[in-house]
């Protein structure tokens, strides 16, 4: 967050996006809700996810390469949940850590991941309503930009909705690949905030026709307010 509140603050943006947690940030970003009461959401979310992986022991796996439609049957037939669909061939799988010992579809590789549980997925269903209560306090604005939907690619607006759809989000599945196919329909040029790196991987991989830039240290603000500019002066044109 504070990445981009580094840029130049005449740079525009027309769409803003976050992988999971950072749907957040892209919440704050786009004047939806503060700062501060973002950080409140992060650390709230972290501790009430936290205390639902507690509950029963669970996993995620990365699933890399294959065809789509296997991986996916092989995800569904172990009773397995595809939590994030990240596009660019990777998928991961979350659920039962037998199921996940178990997955292997035909043709692709799979890396178990070291998280504490089966995030974006019904096992995060006990910290919704915790979070559900934090955010209905929180003071929401209509975005000064589009902010697109983890759920299914959909740019919105609404305030409410936007951070209704963040909380929903814990236990449901991340469709990054339908973001990434928004992003592809209507901007020339993304920019990744800190940590970047690897949305604008999966984003190059994805959709080629969008130039990425991710932005990592302070010596490369400049840069990117350059590269911010040039895509905002593509768009007026």
């Amino acid at each position: 967050m504070l990445g981009a509140r580094a840029l130049n603050s005449a740079n525009t943006f027309s769409l803003v996006a976050g992988h999971s947690v950072g749907e957040i940030t892209a919440a704050a970003l786009a004047g939806v809700i503060s700062d501060i009461d973002a950080m409140k959401l992060v650390r709230a979310r972290g501790i009430e996810m936290a205390k639902a992986a507690a509950v029963k022991p669970a996993g995620m796996a990365a699933v890399l390469g294959g065809d789509r439609e296997v991986v996916l049957r092989a995800i569904a037939d172990l009773g397995l949940v595809a939590a994030n669909d990240n596009g660019a061939g990777q998928i991961v799988a979350a659920g039962d850590l037998d199921a996940l010992a178990q997955l292997a579809p035909e043709g692709a590789r799979v890396r178990a991941l070291a998280v504490a549980g089966a995030f974006h997925t019904s096992y995060m269903e006990p910290a919704v309503a915790p979070l559900r209560a934090l955010a209905a306090s929180i003071e929401v604005h209509d975005a000064k930009c589009g902010v697109i939907s983890n759920k299914d690619g959909t740019v919105i607006r609404d305030g409410r909705e936007i951070l209704d759809r963040i909380v929903a989000q814990i236990s449901n599945p991340v469709r990054w690949d339908l973001c990434m196919t928004t992003l592809s329909e209507n901007v020339s040029g993304a920019l990744e905030v800190p940590p970047a790196g690897t949305l604008v991987g999966l984003l190059k991989r994805a959709v080629p026709i969008v130039e990425t830039f991710a932005l990592k240290a302070v010596a490369d603000i400049a840069l990117a307010d350059e590269f911010a500019m040039r895509h905002n002066q593509e768009v007026s044109n």
